[in-house]
């Protein structure tokens, strides 16, 4: 095959790309191929391998020239879809309301952003432009708060240096989900060459009032907000706290959060404090990887820390550790954090009674605990698919519905909110809560570790796990399919000698139980499986949607005796959970 395929699609996107650096980086990959260098062809069938698939998020990218990484050109032909969309579905409201845009600290993003608006500006949408790098929270809050007809936020989260992405929401403020996410990829096909998008000038666009920065109370009226949220003003907040944005944009504001929530003694680790795109210290911006909190540690030891804070680049997730009786620091799991949360807020929170009925969600990978927590409690409790998209759409369909309350939604990657402040992650009110719940535990003379054992010892120990197996290839494709169609076919009966009791196909949106009865699922159809096993023990079983892997989660609930030191329980639950990892492994034909 002639070395053209990839040389005239690139030959076309430089013809139409806007950016001159851009234009330069792909001028010299043609050069290079056409010349014959190695790698060079194959580089180019990676930039060109199609455009970057929008999806319930938005996209996201590694940055560069060509449509398959994220650039000024791909930026523009986005906004183009987004603005068609907005005008063809609520044109009035998008032409009056217009659209939020916010930013972080990575490589592009304020031109990406100021990009976006210059092309809303050009198809008649004005836009609330951030005035500097902006936490994601801000950007969600700000579009329910500014009564915008939408919002998008330039961030890849915790993604590596290298990458960047263009996240959208809707005008209730929650991200994006069908039919929105498919008519807007549609109108991205649609839209013409980069350099035909229509953009206006910034400064005509600002001299005519379609760009305009975020209003200066936006921050003062989502400190509020969350200031709002706090459940107890009392405990110990002489609290010593040490905190980590991880060269991402939330050192001022949490400052500010925890300030005003009186936390006073709060050290940040200063080789991470600024925004800085590079993310020079950490080789993953991200606080669940190995190694981001270690200058966090460090400076936590020096300090004599309680408790270590980190959110992750744009801020909208948490990261807590805590340190124990050796002196040593303890990083909890997201789902260790979700349940601390979610048991803090509805058993000292507002009582039921006060204003009817409470809410709390989780995605269905997340520890199955808080729903046990719920139920006992009388708090109406479901779980949605994987992504905050659809804890806070599914929030706000109930709340709608019956009236009820949102009090608190997590997912085990990190991500919390509380009540109807923010419509998505936010580890700004996330970190002022947990500050909070250690203040008070610590005027008890307790802390959140042995918060956490009094919780195991009353509903059970829950102790969670996964396995991944990687299956490259069109066959490795096709076995994946097969894997899951078996399952579905033959749903076992047991699975390492303990009944199933109930299975849930997301995909034919049923829940069946053992006893041949059928129950509708309400969430969107999806390739997930769920085993209920006897004994409140769970697994699940899904292909990635990023990677040739499948996935397969495990919950274990393991029983606490009064006097049982709780290790002798977790060498128990872990056993068990190797055990049906082991099982399930074997019975799906794999590992």
């Amino acid at each position: 095959m002639s070395h053209d395929f990839v040389l005239e699609p690139a030959e076309r996107w430089l013809a139409h790309d806007p950016d001159p650096e851009t234009q330069s980086e792909l001028r010299r990959l043609i050069d290079a191929a056409r010349a014959g260098e190695d790698g060079v062809r194959a580089e180019l069938a990676e930039r060109f391998a199609g455009p970057l698939e929008f999806g319930t998020a938005g996209i996201r990218g590694v940055l560069g020239a060509g449509e398959s990484r994220m650039n000024r050109a791909v930026i523009l032909r986005t906004t183009a879809g987004l603005a068609r969309h907005l005008l063809e579905a609520i044109g009035d409201k998008a032409r009056s309301a217009g659209v939020v845009i916010g930013y972080d600290g990575r490589r592009m993003s304020r031109e990406f952003a100021e990009d976006t608006a210059c092309a809303l500006a050009a198809a008649g949408i004005p836009s609330h432009l951030s005035p500097v790098p902006c936490p994601t929270p801000i950007a969600a809050f700000a579009v329910g708060h500014l009564g915008a007809a939408a919002g998008v936020m330039v961030t890849a989260s915790h993604n590596p240096p290298e990458y960047n992405g263009f996240k959208v929401y809707w005008d209730n403020g929650a991200q994006i989900i069908p039919p929105h996410d498919t008519s807007i990829a549609t109108a991205i096909d649609a839209s013409p060459p980069a350099d035909q998008v229509p953009r206006m000038p910034l400064d005509e666009a600002r001299r005519l009032g379609l760009v305009r920065d975020f209003p200066e109370a936006l921050e003062r009226d989502y400190l509020g907000a969350i200031g709002g949220l706090a459940v107890r003003s009392d405990g110990d907040r002489d609290l010593c706290i040490v905190y980590t944005p991880l060269h991402g944009v939330g050192d001022r504001l949490v400052h500010r959060a925890l300030g005003e929530a009186g936390f006073t003694r709060v050290a940040s680790v200063p080789e991470q404090a600024e925004p800085d795109g590079a993310f020079p210290t950490v080789a993953f911006p991200n606080p669940e990887e190995k190694g981001a909190m270690d200058l966090a540690f460090a400076l936590a030891k020096q300090e004599g820390a309680d408790l270590v804070l980190a959110n992750d680049p744009d801020v909208d997730r948490l990261a807590v550790a805590v340190r124990r009786p050796d002196g040593e620091y303890e990083q909890l799991t997201g789902n260790q954090v979700g349940v601390l949360l979610g048991h803090y807020l509805l058993t000292e929170g507002r009582a039921q009674g006060e204003d009817g009925r409470r809410l709390v969600l989780a995605s269905c990978v997340s520890t199955p605990m808080l729903g046990v927590i719920a139920a006992a409690l009388g708090v109406h409790y479901e779980e949605t698919l994987t992504g905050f998209k659809w804890i806070a759409n599914r929030a706000m369909d109930i709340e709608r519905s019956t009236g009820a309350r949102f009090v608190f939604g997590f997912e085990e990657a990190l991500g919390y909110t509380v009540g109807p402040v923010v419509r998505d992650k936010d580890g700004i009110s996330a970190a002022a809560l947990v500050a909070e719940l250690a203040a008070v535990r610590k005027a008890e003379g307790r802390t959140l570790l042995d918060e956490l054992q009094a919780i195991t010892r009353k509903y059970g120990l829950y102790m969670s796990g996964q396995r991944s197996y990687t299956l490259r290839g069109v066959d490795g494709l096709e076995k994946i399919a097969a894997i899951m169609a078996a399952l579905r076919k033959s749903p076992p009966a047991a699975i390492g000698g303990v009944p199933v009791v109930a299975w849930r196909d997301f995909e034919a949106r049923t829940r069946t139980t053992s006893d041949g009865l059928v129950e509708p699922l309400v969430l969107p159809p999806s390739n997930v499986l769920v085993y209920e096993l006897d004994g409140g023990s769970r697994l699940i079983a899904r292909p990635s949607g990023t990677e040739p892997k499948i996935k397969f989660y495990f919950d274990v609930r393991e029983e606490v005796a009064a006097d049982e030191p709780l290790g002798d329980a977790e060498a128990r639950a872990t056993a068990r959970l190797d055990a049906l990892a082991r099982a399930f492994s074997g019975l799906a034909g794999i590992g």
